[in-house]
């Protein structure tokens, strides 16, 4: 735990250093948010944040791979599957930077996710199976599994990219779902007498750090966006922390938790139903907008003003209430399939249960009860 602890750190100091250099060389470059109908803001603000992000989750990488406990204990895949993450990332964020600068049409973007995805399925970063109901598992032939990995890499980068709406929001719901699914895989880990030095964990410790480390300069008032170099490089670490986890362990290992007991149909769905629930968020976020704009006869990547976020600001949050309560939504769905997960009994169950009702009432009766704003 101490070695992720060191990554952690290390991907948050690079990440809040490098930030105010990309900040400078986006405002010599212009790469400048305009203030527009839809946005928030009110004054240009500089992109190239994913440029920060990306240097942090470098720099965490090899710093790893030094630390006496992740560099001897780990697999033979570990670093080697992080490493391709981490190409597939440079690759998504230089895409993004181009968007940062020049901004693409959609479909130029959607054909870099999906090369960038393609990346993952080269060199063995995907689905390999599926638990089966009441134990074993079904694996899906090569192009099944590549077309699945390819679908889930692409819907989890466009469902940050929706969320990234507000000062730190999408830094935060990203980091708060690093953290769920770090400490998913490291008690996985755990739980069956594995080493604890496994890709998912890695992947995820530094994914939490890079956040940490960006949002200080991003939380409202911003003085950088991470732009879609960011926020298109968070979704594919993310998804692709999940793929590595079917790569590391068997369906039984997940399913059972080292329980021993046999696997029921709840905790055999629950390597997908963590993932999904980490980003419940940003994906319910996305399939509202896609069926938002469906109905009114709108292309669906055309933007509105109508997201989760916008509507937190409707009903009288002020900017940086509303990010902290979806914070608590990401934080109470992406932990609480973790806990359910991992630690089911009474007192879980109590926990999420306040948890859930301090969070709705922060979030509808509390612009009803008073209009102080708490900035």
């Amino acid at each position: 735990m101490r070695e992720y602890l060191v990554v952690f750190l290390v991907a948050a100091s690079v990440t809040y250093l490098l930030t105010v250099i990309a900040r400078e060389i986006a405002l010599r470059l212009h790469a400048v948010a305009q203030v527009r109908d839809r946005d928030v803001h009110v004054v240009p603000i500089p992109y190239f944040g994913g440029i920060a992000l990306l240097g942090g989750l470098t720099a965490a990488y090899f710093v790893a791979r030094q630390l006496p406990f992740l560099s001897t204990q780990s697999q033979e895949n570990v670093f080697r599957d992080a490493g391709v993450v981490l190409l597939a990332g440079a690759f998504i964020c230089v895409i993004g930077v181009f968007d940062d600068l020049f901004e693409l049409d959609a479909l130029t973007k959607l054909g870099g996710q999906v090369l960038a995805a393609g990346i993952l399925v080269l060199f063995g970063v995907q689905y390999l199976y599926f638990p089966a109901p009441g134990g074993g598992q079904f694996a899906p032939d090569q192009t099944q599994a590549a077309l699945l990995t390819v679908l889930t890499v692409v819907a989890t980068i466009n469902a940050v990219n929706f969320v990234d709406g507000l000062d730190g929001l999408a830094a935060g719901v990203v980091g708060v779902g690093a953290l769920a699914f770090f400490l998913f895989c490291y008690q996985i880990a755990n739980l069956n007498d594995r080493t604890l030095a496994v890709t998912g964990a890695l992947l995820c410790a530094a994914l939490a750090g890079a956040c940490a480390g960006f949002i200080p300069h991003n939380f409202f008032p911003a003085r950088l966006f991470m732009g879609d170099s960011g926020s298109m490089l968070l979704g594919l670490f993310l998804s692709a922390s999940a793929l590595t986890l079917t790569g590391q362990f068997t369906a039984t290992e997940v399913s059972r938790g080292g329980s021993g007991q046999e696997a029921s149909l709840l905790p055999t769905l629950l390597p997908i139903i963590v993932p999904l629930s980490i980003l419940i968020v940003p994906f319910a976020d996305l399939v509202l907008a896609v069926v938002r704009r469906t109905r009114r006869g709108q292309m669906f990547y055309h933007p509105d003003k109508q997201h989760l976020h916008h509507r937190m600001l409707q009903i009288g949050h002020s900017h940086r209430r509303a990010v902290l309560i979806i914070w608590l939504w990401a934080g109470l769905i992406g932990f609480g399939a973790v806990l359910a997960a991992l630690y089911a009994g009474p007192i879980t169950w109590v926990s999420l249960g306040v948890w859930f009702a301090l969070t709705v009432v922060l979030t509808f009766v509390v612009p009803k009860l008073s209009g102080i704003d708490p900035e």
